[in-house]
């Protein structure tokens, strides 16, 4: 659910329109996962994957937007690595 907030916008002259700006929303849609160009959020592909190749894809979405980006594909290794791992051992 898109929860919206009405903003004056000043026009040429000086009649404002009212435009509408979403409201941030850190629980349901975190901008971390929603500002991805493509306007694709994180969790629309990564629900349809194993638990550790979405985390590694999670963690390489949102790479540096909520600290270290180094660390964040550090994560992302880590998780893939384990998928691998659970792969092979599948045959």
């Amino acid at each position: 659910m898109s929860r919206h907030v009405s903003k004056e916008v000043r026009r040429k002259p000086g009649r404002p329109k009212k435009v509408q700006v979403p409201t941030p929303d850190p629980v349901n849609h975190p901008p971390h996962y929603t500002s991805h160009p493509s306007g694709v959020e994180c969790i629309d592909v990564t629900e349809h994957m194993s638990f550790c190749a979405g985390n590694a894809v999670k963690y390489l979405w949102r790479a540096g937007q909520k600290g270290d980006a180094a660390e964040d594909c550090e994560k992302a290794a880590w998780y893939a690595t384990r998928e691998a791992k659970r792969l092979r051992n599948r045959k």
